[in-house]
């Protein structure tokens, strides 16, 4: 049983359309899905993605009435973006604006950024990134952001993250390296056939106090498993390891399986499909709002909610 890679991760935003205009134009990404929190119908969950919101590749928002998150330790902490090896010197003159820093992490090439609610971005120059270009980026296609990867959390002791990491989610530690921000070790794990669209980095950062979630902060991060049968292999793997999670959730567009590791961090395992044109002609996903048919009775209360994007 392997995980294959980083699914997608999501995030927190209280400002949706600043945020859909920062992702879709400053960064070129393909808004993919356009619906809601399930849990919470008054809430936007955006997703942004490569040309064909390949698994992946999506970064999501819930468009939340947060705080500013007050950054620490039990918290994801990074995200890393993967781009061409010849397109960091494109992306610095881009992100000018927002004191984007050249640098070299983990051996690799890397473009430090924060987007304009402080959430951490990291591009970073690999090799055959292998994303789906958009046609009508912004971006040109030889820069466009091709997908996630590696995913940087924050805990206060290795051990028992570890201990999941390895044991119950069979990921490999490979090698670790000083933190960029001073502060701790990072450890790199691995899953699948590796690289950096399948590494999660754990930064042991016991002087950190507790991050406090919010605004520009993420909220979890997900793993791809390739189908439902995959899903509930884990699901059982999960539950005999007494994992406390939330059982298998059908968010339509994938299905999926929570739980938190002990450093306190949400874990989310995905289905590769059935993807985003389930409920969609592919050519249009993403730009009106879809819910999945449990919502679908509710749609003109929902949308008399929701804010306008543009």
């Amino acid at each position: 049983m392997q995980l294959t890679g980083i699914h997608h991760l999501t995030a927190i935003t209280a400002d949706a359309a600043a945020n859909n205009r920062f992702y879709t134009q400053t960064l070129g990404l393909r808004r993919v899905k356009k619906t809601v929190n399930q849990d919470d119908t008054s809430a936007y969950h955006l997703f942004f993605a490569d040309g064909a919101g390949s698994p992946g590749t999506d970064i999501t928002f819930f468009d939340w009435p947060a705080a500013p998150e007050r950054r620490g330790t039990n918290a994801i902490t990074r995200t890393g973006l993967r781009v061409s090896e010849n397109s960091l010197d494109y992306w610095a003159d881009r992100l000018q604006g927002l004191d984007a820093r050249l640098t070299t992490i983990d051996g690799r090439p890397s473009l430090e950024v924060e987007d304009p609610e402080g959430q951490r971005l990291r591009l970073i120059a690999a090799p055959n990134p292998a994303g789906q270009p958009w046609d009508r980026s912004d971006v040109p296609a030889e820069h466009q952001i091709h997908g996630l990867g590696p995913i940087t959390i924050s805990v206060p002791d290795l051990g028992p993250t570890e201990a999941v990491l390895t044991q119950v989610m069979n990921m490999r530690k490979v090698r670790d390296y000083a933190s960029p921000d001073g502060q701790g070790q990072v450890h790199v794990f691995e899953m699948g056939e590796g690289g950096a669209a399948a590494e999660l980095h754990v930064a042991v950062q016991p002087g950190l106090p507790q991050a406090r979630q919010g605004a520009g902060g993420v909220h979890h991060v997900a793993f791809r498993v390739p189908d439902t049968a995959a899903l509930t292999a884990w699901t059982e793997r999960v539950s005999r390891f007494r994992v406390p999670s939330s059982g298998e959730v059908e968010r339509f567009y994938f299905r999926s399986l929570y739980f938190r590791e002990p450093g306190g961090n949400l874990f989310e395992l995905a289905t590769d499909g059935p993807g985003f044109d389930v409920d969609e002609p592919f050519e249009t996903m993403g730009e009106g709002l879809s819910l999945p048919p449990f919502l679908e009775g509710k749609r003109q209360q929902i949308e008399a909610g929701l804010k306008p994007l543009a």
